[in-house]
């Protein structure tokens, strides 16, 4: 696509031809069916290592099973991280190729790059050091902090190759090239899929490592992927320039990326907070329940896939179509969006609330660990339908530049509407209390967070037309 360079006079370097947008022309229903798809074929792969990965550890027996599932919200916060970061850098290039200035997206690219490894490697020296008074915190019993810290003690290595290379993936999605970081992401799922039961069980003449061979499999592709991701948009695309420009330069980009990017990182990370919180609540009721919720929220991103896909493409298509000034396109992909995100969500509760308990035997034949994940799998999915409207409208506010309303609506989700009625259904129903407790925090956040962007879109409206017409 990108095949002549010139020399940038002011930078003195090769560039690729402008980069053009994408994303403001067409149907507004086929851009994005085109653009989510092939990311949604990733995430799959994703999401489904992830649930076969629960399903070899569980294999190893119950304290394994539970070690893996404290370890979620953690490698949630750090996930959460790189998607903020990655929502930051796809707003601000979307939104500078949106309006033409190709160097400004390039320069913004690259910065984001070195921001993400120095974010990355400093949290996770951090992680490493509180690694035992951490997971006690969480409700991790003394017994299996050794399992989680053979698993974590590898997993913080392999973070700052998962957060990197989601940064770079970010910037593709900023172009409308969502089909490469469906590609990549398949391919490093089989990878993955394919080294983790060699390492774990020790096939092939392999050392059986348990925990540590997930946790090497999962570092070794992630150190692959960011090879291939940096190779891509460094060789392919010409995305990336010098990396080491003046201080202004890096200030200015580093500016614009947290702009959006801390905001953005401060609401992903609400939620694995919230999952801390419950998983500590699930812990009082054994070691089994917290192992049942850990598989149940290994099968939920499964279900959630198209809302994760439809928010990964929902920003770049609202940065460039606002940076080119065509607020009508944003409109229909609200009306797209929340038609999907509706009937999509009642067909997923409708099949979990048919087949969850099936589902949760195939990782184990413990009797009350499938009894309890198969519970949450028939109250919670009820409110998904809702909970991807908030997604792709939280998508959608950072894409536009303006992450402070999806910052609230996460914020108010936690503090003001899930934890308080999580404490409260556990105090009448028990466990049962705390899952009724998510599907209805899910569906009112839904409401409020549509609310919110219809309103917001028609004062753009309003505004725009009511400047007046350049002669």
């Amino acid at each position: 696509m990108y095949t002549a360079s010139f020399v940038d006079p002011i930078a003195g370097t090769f560039m690729a031809e402008p980069l053009q947008a994408t994303l403001i022309e067409g149907r507004v229903s086929t851009q994005l069916k085109h653009l989510a798809l092939p990311l949604m074929w990733g995430l799959m792969a994703t999401m489904s290592l992830n649930a076969i990965e629960t399903f070899f550890v569980a294999q190893l027996g119950r304290a394994p099973l539970a070690a893996l599932s404290f370890t979620f919200p953690i490698i949630m916060v750090l996930t959460s991280l790189a998607i903020g970061l990655g929502a930051g850098t796809s707003s601000a290039v979307a939104r500078a190729i949106g309006e033409g200035d190709s160097t400004k997206a390039r320069r913004l690219a690259t910065d984001a790059m070195s921001l993400t490894l120095i974010i990355s490697v400093s949290v996770c020296i951090l992680g490493w050091i509180t690694l035992e008074p951490l997971f006690l915190a969480l409700g991790a019993t003394p017994d299996v902090i050794p399992l989680i810290r053979s698993y974590m003690s590898i997993w913080y290595f392999s973070a700052p190759c998962l957060m990197v290379p989601m940064v770079c993936l970010s910037a593709l999605r900023a172009m409308g090239m969502s089909q490469v970081q469906g590609y990549l992401m398949g391919g490093a799922a089989l990878v993955n899929v394919l080294l983790d039961p060699i390492l774990i069980f020790g096939l092939l003449g392999a050392p059986a490592l348990g925990l540590q061979g997930a946790a090497l499999a999962t570092l070794i592709t992630r150190a692959l992927m960011l090879i291939v991701a940096f190779c891509i948009l460094h060789t392919r695309l010409q995305m990336l320039v010098n990396p080491f420009p003046s201080w202004d330069a890096l200030k200015r980009s580093w500016l614009a990326i947290i702009e959006v990017g801390i905001p953005a990182m401060a609401a992903n990370v609400i939620v694995p907070f919230a999952s801390a919180i419950v998983v500590a609540m699930v812990a009082t009721y054994g070691t089994d329940a917290v192992a049942a919720l850990g598989i149940a929220t290994r099968i939920e991103p499964l279900a959630l896939i198209a809302f994760y896909a439809l928010s990964g493409v929902i920003g770049p298509f609202f940065g460039q179509n606002l940076g080119a000034g065509k607020i009508d396109r944003l409109q229909d992909a609200l009306r797209v969006l929340t038609q999907f995100c509706l009937a999509f969500g009642v067909v997923i509760a409708f099949l979990l609330g048919l087949f969850g308990g099936e589902i949760t035997q195939l990782f184990g034949g413990h009797d009350e660990i499938v009894t309890i994940a198969a519970l949450y799998l028939s109250i919670v999915p009820i409110s998904y339908g809702a909970y991807g409207l908030v997604m792709s409208v939280n998508a959608a506010f950072n894409g536009m530049g303006n992450p402070w309303p999806a910052m609230l609506i996460s914020a108010g989700r936690v503090l003001y509407v899930y934890l308080p009625l999580a404490w409260i259904g556990q105090q009448l129903w028990g466990m049962k209390g705390i899952f009724i407790a998510t599907a209805l925090a899910n569906i009112s956040l839904g409401i409020w967070a549509w609310l919110w962007l219809k309103n917001h879109l028609r004062q753009n409206i309003a505004l725009v037309e009511s400047r007046p017409l350049k002669l």
